[in-house]
């Protein structure tokens, strides 16, 4: 290895190339082999040969989800680099993503914008610049001014993907909904169109986990949803939906059971899951 270069990921697996120089490939088949990941590099080896992809070239990298997985494989990651595709299923995948991803992102500086949504309301913050620290699953913003934000892949509900003029420049933007002690908030980032693009492939890891399914809702469930999105306390829920504490009670044990709502503590005190504040913003949407 090149001075500085140490290993990340030692590991079997499989992988095959779908795209070539902008062109899909017909000839799919999976290749076992080793795979090494290195804070500078992936070898993908085979008794055949290897090959070595540098990671300052990958451009794009997102996990599949269970529906896109390929025959003989439970899940993999597809990587590219400039007009080349990749999927990789790494036998410790959970360990290969999460070091390749750091890899990636750990102590970039880009610019943040928190809270730019907070219970639905936009915010006067403005754009700062921000160094990221990968922990696991969770990204830990230190923005400039001081404030120290945790944002949790888990906690994801929703991800949008814009462009928009920023300190003068047209610039990538992710519109990313989370919460902040219990509250619904947007946070916005920024930066090059590489580094937001491999943040999209992160962060929608979480959105996709917590995506809203179809989901039948009652006028009473769909109030009492709102209402919580929007940063009313559970405590006065029945004087605000105008509601007895006995029937919100009834409704939240419901969305409970539907994993939309998670008890924080006792009776009466709830607060969203990532899904339902993404069946929440949906609902407030089509009003």
């Amino acid at each position: 290895m090149s001075d500085g270069e140490h290993a990340l990921v030692d590991t079997k697996g499989k992988f095959v190339q779908v795209v070539s120089d902008g062109r899909k490939r017909n000839d799919i088949e999976w290749l076992p082999g080793r795979i090494l990941l290195s804070n500078k590099r992936l070898v993908l080896a085979t008794n055949q040969g290897k090959r070595t992809i540098p990671l300052s070239k990958l451009t794009s990298v997102s996990a599949s989800q269970m529906n896109q997985s390929l025959a003989q494989v439970d899940s993999y990651v597809k990587i590219q680099a400039g007009r080349d595709v990749t999927l990789v299923s790494a036998r410790q995948d959970e360990e290969f993503q999460s070091n390749l991803y750091s890899a990636l992102l750990d102590q970039i500086v880009i610019l943040v914008k928190h809270p730019a949504v907070k219970g639905g309301v936009v915010q006067d913050a403005g754009w700062e610049k921000t160094r990221l620290k990968l922990d696991g699953d969770c990204l830990n913003l230190a923005i400039s001014t001081g404030t120290f934000v945790e944002l949790d892949i888990d906690d994801v509900g929703t991800v949008e993907a814009k462009e928009k003029e920023i300190r003068g420049e047209e610039r990538p933007m992710l519109e990313i909904e989370h919460t902040i002690e219990g509250t619904s908030v947007e946070t916005h980032v920024s930066g090059m169109p590489r580094h937001v693009s491999l943040l999209e492939g992160l962060v929608r890891q979480g959105e996709q986990r917590n995506i809203a399914d179809d989901v039948d809702l009652s006028d009473e469930e769909t109030q009492v949803l709102m209402a919580l999105y929007s940063g009313i306390s559970p405590f006065k829920i029945p004087d605000f939906v105008d509601m007895e504490i006995g029937e919100v009670e009834a409704v939240y044990d419901r969305l409970i059971e539907s994993e939309i709502l998670e008890p924080v503590r006792t009776r009466r005190e709830v607060q969203l899951e990532a899904r339902g504040r993404s069946i929440a913003s949906d609902a407030m949407a089509d009003q």
